[in-house]
């Protein structure tokens, strides 16, 4: 049985380990070190910088972008899960957008419409992950973002419609960071946040229309920005909250009115961030722009 898993170890992998490697030695990654990272051997990774490795011409170009990501996190300082989640999402992407289920049919010999029903998304899943790729992006535009980064690091969330749990929550793996002045993200997977989609799913009761938030760092100057910039927004302390409880304080507000901002005053142990809301993640990459050119 030639499954879709027999496919990407047997045709994908191969180029892929050969291409991340390649870009590792490039920078001066010592050949054990790839290997630790790969999960193979200081033997296979020279047989995979010989260069012999191939994958189909027309997919060439898609799996050296996932390489390049790959080789990014590795470089940032990611770990051995940080770079199986990424290739494994990845992967699974281009079958759901259908990209790999021409190769894959022929190489199964069935139909390629079998293998886009296979990883086909629900429509709103699918809305809901391209939207808040397309705000991570134009938040990487906007350069003073990177100040605005928490010590606990941002996340960005975005909610299907009336969601049930975190699983129908979508935000970004290992939250938003800054290196060297640049914005890392991975991209936004649903479940993999507690906390900010726990927001949500409280908003959710009270303002099922407001589905996206982002946290950032407070200061008397971010504070300052919202006034100037005409936000509504009020305060909540946390610190010394369950992290149930703390939901629900953040959310309390939203009772009596529809607000831009919360400012979480944190408390001991606890740092002061800001959550800006938004009907959807777009809106709230406006939201944050305004803020900066307030600052």
């Amino acid at each position: 049985m030639r499954t879709p898993s027999v496919y990407v170890a047997d045709v994908l992998m191969p180029y892929l380990r050969a291409k991340v490697a390649e870009r590792l030695y490039r920078e001066g990654i010592r050949q054990a070190r790839i290997a630790d990272y790969l999960g193979i051997t200081q033997a296979m990774v020279s047989k995979y910088l010989s260069g012999k490795y191939q994958a189909p011409v027309e997919l060439q170009g898609v799996l050296d972008e996932i390489a390049d990501e790959v080789a990014r996190v590795i470089l940032f300082g990611g770990s051995r899960e940080d770079v199986i989640l990424v290739a494994s999402r990845r992967i699974l992407e281009l079958f759901r957008r259908g990209v790999l289920c021409r190769y894959y049919a022929e190489y199964a010999g069935i139909k390629e419409e079998s293998c886009v029903e296979l990883f086909s998304a629900p429509d709103d899943t699918k809305l809901v992950l391209d939207s808040l790729r397309k705000a991570i992006q134009a938040l990487q535009g906007i350069e003073a973002f990177s100040e605005l980064i928490p010590e606990v690091r941002s996340n960005f969330a975005y909610a299907l419609p009336l969601p049930r749990g975190i699983s129908e929550v979508a935000a970004v793996p290992g939250r938003i960071t800054s290196v060297r002045g640049k914005l890392f993200a991975l991209s936004p997977e649903f479940g993999v946040s507690r906390f900010t989609a726990g927001i949500l799913l409280e908003l959710s009761r009270l303002r099922p229309e407001i589905r996206s938030v982002i946290n950032i760092r407070y200061g008397r100057d971010v504070e300052a920005a919202l006034s100037k910039g005409a936000f509504s927004f009020t305060k909540v302390r946390t610190g010394d909250l369950s992290e149930e409880d703390a939901l629900k304080e953040i959310v309390k507000p939203f009772e009596t009115a529809v607000y831009d901002a919360i400012i979480d005053e944190g408390g001991e142990g606890v740092e002061p961030l800001v959550y800006v809301f938004g009907k959807n993640p777009l809106e709230v990459v406006d939201k944050i722009r305004r803020l900066v050119k307030n600052l």
